[in-house]
């Protein structure tokens, strides 16, 4: 069984890098505040890490 994770988004992402904004938006993050409930599979995984600055990450 694969675990779930709620992923918040805490920062903007008004004027982050391209690849960050993208991360975001494959993790279907759209707003701030707004969790969202995803995989925790390695590929979830690696975009959370590359914007984990922007995030706030706890199990579901």
């Amino acid at each position: 069984m694969v675990k779930k994770l709620r992923i918040t988004l805490v920062r903007g992402l008004n004027g982050r890098l391209k690849t960050h904004q993208a991360c975001a938006r494959g993790l279907g993050i759209r707003r701030i505040h707004n969790p969202v409930v995803v995989d925790g599979t390695p590929e979830n995984r690696g975009m959370i890490n590359k914007i984990d600055y922007m995030l706030k990450v706890e199990d579901a």
